[in-house]
C-alpha cells in the first residue's frame, strides 16, 4: 500500500510579505488589431455613404414623401387650370382629411429663389392643399399645419405642365374650357411655342378628336376669357357654336362682349342664356316652306249596278258613301249614320 504524503502547515512568507516573483519577460498589452479597428471604421462609414446616397436618389427622383409647413408651399407656382371649385366635393374632401388625415401626398418643386418665405412650388394637389388650410383656419390643430409632399425635378417648364394636367384629368374631370385655358397660359408663359405643340404635349394622352375640340375651346379663351363669370359652365355643344359664330364673323366677339356688359349675370345659368341667344339670332331663319301641293284624290273604286254606276268610298270602318253621278244622288250607308251625323252635314251644307 502506497505511503500517504503528511501536510504540513503553510510558510508565513505566503500568506504574510509577498516573496519576490520569478524573473519574466514584460508582455504588451492586449488591444483591438488595428487592421480589424480600419476594417470596422470603413465598413460603417460605407455603409452610411450608401444610406445617404439612396436617400438623395430617392428625394431627387421625387420618391420621398417629406412633411412640410403649409405656408412654404406656393400654389402660384403654375397657372391653375381648375376655376371653380365645386363646394360639395371640397367639403366632402375636407370631411375625409378630417377623419382619416392626408392619404395621397401631394408633388412640389424646391424653387431656385424662394420668395416671401415660401421655398416650394405647387405642381398638384391644388385641392388638397386648399382643404389642409382650410382645416388649420378652422381648427389650429397643429396636425393640420403642414402637408406630406413629394419634392419632384421635372426635366423641364412642359413637364411640370403635364404632371398637373394629368393629376386633374385623373382625379376631377375639367371642362372644355378649363383645358384650353391652360393651354393658353403655357403658350403665353413660353412653354410652348405654338397650339399644335401645346395640345400634343399636355393631352398626349386624349384622343384626337378631344384635342381638336379642346383647340376650337382655345378660340373662346383668346375672345372671351376676360368677359366671362362662368366660363366652366359651358357646354361642348355651346362652345363650338360660339367658335363658328368667331370664325364666321370676326366682329361677333365685341358684339357680345358687349351684350355681357351690359346685362346682370349673378348665376352660371343666365350667362349661358346671354351665349346661347347671341348664338340663337345669327342663325339664318328657316326658308319659307312651299304650300303642299294639293294631294290627288284617291281614287274611288266605281261599282256597276242596275240602273247604272256607283262611286263607293269607305269614309270610315262604320261609313259608307255611295255617289252615283248619273242619278246626282249621294247615299251615306253604315253603322255611323245617326242625327248627330246629319245635323253636322247640313250644317256643312248651309255654311258652303
Amino acid at each position: 500500500m502506497a505511503k500517504r504524503k503528511r501536510l504540513t502547515p503553510a510558510q508565513p512568507g505566503y500568506l504574510g510579505t509577498p516573496m519576490a516573483a520569478p524573473e519574466t519577460k514584460m508582455m504588451p498589452a492586449v488591444s483591438t488589431a488595428p487592421i480589424a479597428q480600419v476594417a470596422g471604421e470603413a465598413s460603417a462609414t460605407a455603409a452610411l455613404e450608401e444610406v445617404t446616397q439612396v436617400l438623395q436618389e430617392a428625394r431627387s427622383e421625387g420618391r420621398m414623401i417629406e412633411l412640410l409647413p403649409l405656408e412654404v408651399i406656393d400654389e402660384r407656382h403654375l397657372v391653375r387650370d381648375r376655376l371653380v371649385q365645386d363646394e360639395e366635393e371640397m367639403k366632402a374632401l375636407t370631411d375625409s382629411l378630417r377623419a382619416r388625415g392626408q392619404q395621397m401626398p401631394i408633388e412640389v418643386v424646391l424653387l431656385p429663389e424662394p420668395l416671401g418665405g415660401r421655398t416650394h412650388g405647387l405642381i398638384s394637389g391644388w385641392r388638397r392643399l386648399t382643404a389642409l388650410r382650410r382645416l388649420y383656419r378652422e381648427t389650429s390643430d397643429p396636425k393640420f399645419a403642414t402637408v406630406r409632399a413629394m419634392v419632384i425635378r421635372p426635366e423641364s417648364a412642359q413637364a411640370s405642365y403635364v404632371a398637373m394636367v394629368e393629376e386633374n384629368e385623373i382625379r376631377v374631370n375639367l371642362s372644355h374650357y378649363e383645358r384650353a385655358r391652360i393651354a393658353v397660359r403655357a403658350m403665353k408663359e413660353g412653354v410652348y411655342p405654338n397650339q399644335r405643340l401645346a395640345l400634343q404635349g399636355l393631352y398626349a394622352n386624349a384622343a384626337r378628336s378631344k384635342r381638336s375640340k379642346i383647340g376650337t375651346f382655345i378660340t373662346l379663351v383668346d375672345a372671351f376669357d376676360d368677359s366671362l363669370y362662368f366660363p366652366s359652365a359651358i357646354s361642348e355643344k355651346l362652345g363650338l357654336a360660339l367658335a363658328r359664330e368667331l370664325v364666321r364673323d370676326p366682329g361677333f366677339g365685341d358684339v357680345l362682349k358687349e351684350q355681357l356688359r351690359n346685362t346682370p349675370r349673378d348665376s352660371a345659368g343666365a350667362e349661358m342664356r346671354i351665349l346661347a341667344d347671341a348664338v340663337a339670332e345669327r342663325q339664318p331663319s328657316p326658308a319659307p316652306q312651299a304650300a303642299p301641293e294639293p294631294s290627288t284624290p284617291p281614287t274611288r273604286p266605281r261599282v256597276r249596278i242596275a240602273g247604272g254606276e256607283h262611286i263607293v268610298t269607305q269614309v270610315s270602318e262604320g261609313l259608307e258613301m255611295r255617289f252615283s253621278p248619273n242619278q246626282s244622288r249621294i247615299e251615306l250607308v253604315g253603322d255611323d249614320v245617326s242625327e248627330a251625323l246629319a245635323d253636322a252635314l247640313q250644317g256643312w251644307l248651309q255654311s258652303r
